[in-house]
C-alpha cells in the first residue's frame, strides 16, 4: 500500500490489519512516498505505530513520486538530489528506529535521457527538451540514479550487519 505525510498512523494500522488479518509475514509493502523533511518528521510515527500494534510488513520508499515537479519550461521532472535527500532520509528513519528498510522504489532508464535535474551529468532546466522521451513520469537516467543510492546502500551497510557490500 502507498502511504504520505497524509496517513494518519492509527489508520495505517488499521488497513494493514484489513488487510492482512492474520499478520502473515510479507503479505503487506508499505510503499512510502512522502519527501524527505517529511519522512525524517512523519515515517517515525508511522513505524512506531506498526511496531506497536506487531504487525509484519516490508517498509520500501518510493523516492520518485514525492518529488516530481514542473521545471519552468513545463515538463514534469524530478530533482536528484531530492531523491538522493529522500533516501538518505529513508534510511536514516530505519537506523533511528532500529528498524529494517526493506527496498527503494526506483524509476529509470538505460536510455541516454534528460528527464531529470542533476545527476551526476548536472542536467539543467534548459536541458530538460534535449533527450526528454516520457509522456508521463520523469525516468532518471540509469548510471546516475544508481550511482546515487549505491552511495547510500554503502553508507548503511557500515553501520548494519544485514547489508552486504
Amino acid at each position: 500500500m502507498r502511504v504520505s505525510d497524509k496517513m494518519d498512523p492509527n489508520e495505517l494500522v488499521r488497513l494493514i490489519d484489513i488487510l492482512n488479518p492474520k499478520n502473515k509475514l510479507g503479505r503487506i509493502a508499505v510503499i512510502v512516498r512522502m519527501g524527505a523533511e517529511n519522512m525524517r518528521v512523519k515515517l517515525p510515527h508511522l513505524i512506531r505505530a506498526v511496531r506497536r500494534a506487531g504487525q509484519f510488513v516490508t517498509w520500501i520508499s518510493d523516492p520518485m513520486h514525492g518529488n516530481t515537479i514542473k521545471a519552468p519550461c513545463g515538463l514534469k521532472t524530478r530533482s536528484f538530489n531530492a531523491i538522493r535527500a529522500e533516501v538518505r532520509a529513508f534510511f536514516d528513519v530505519h537506523d533511528q528506529e532500529g528498524s529494517y528498510p526493506g527496498g527503494v522504489h526506483l524509476e529509470m532508464t538505460g536510455q541516454n535521457v534528460t528527464e531529470c535535474v542533476g545527476g551526476s551529468r548536472t542536467i539543467t532546466y534548459n536541458d530538460l527538451s534535449s533527450r526528454y522521451n516520457t509522456h508521463c513520469r520523469p525516468k532518471a537516467e540509469c548510471f546516475s540514479i544508481s550511482r546515487a543510492c549505491l552511495y547510500h546502500c554503502r553508507a548503511a551497510s557500515k553501520e548494519k550487519a544485514w547489508v552486504e557490500a
